[in-house]
């Protein structure tokens, strides 16, 4: 049998405790070819990215990608990462969270998706086509 990776539940469950708590949860990449951020923003190889309900639309966190819209200087983007690029997840206000060790992503090591999503709309859901993410986040 297979290992499935703890990562993304972690991070879908400090994500849900920062919301629960009235925090702002952020979340720390290793930005590599397949993270889809603004590069302008991205600092010695590392970009922070505000993921709470007001700062993002369409938050979408699976076991391989989490993809979401944001606004960056005014301007709408589309943001997509591998889990496997997450290096941490935080409270902005508290600083508690949890930090992770990255790795590399592999194309087609995953079996929901086949290469990276260019819109979180395109991103097939959590679970296998026609089941809906389990987090979203509606404003």
């Amino acid at each position: 049998m297979t290992s499935v990776s703890t990562k993304p539940y972690l991070l879908r469950a400090l994500y849900e405790w920062c919301t629960d708590s009235g925090y702002t949860p952020h979340l720390v990449v290793k930005v590599d070819q397949y993270c889809q951020v603004p590069q302008e923003h991205v600092r010695d190889g590392y970009i922070t990215l505000n993921i709470g309900a007001l700062a993002t639309g369409k938050l979408s966190m699976e076991n391989d990608w989490i993809s979401f819209n944001a606004r960056f200087n005014g301007a709408s983007r589309n943001i997509a990462v591998p889990v496997s690029a997450v290096s941490a997840i935080y409270s902005r206000e508290t600083q508690e969270g949890m930090q992770f060790e990255t790795e590399e992503y592999v194309p087609g090591q995953d079996a929901e998706a086949e290469d990276m999503p260019n819109d979180p709309d395109d991103h097939p859901p959590a679970g296998g086509a026609g089941k809906a993410p389990w987090l979203k986040v509606v404003k």
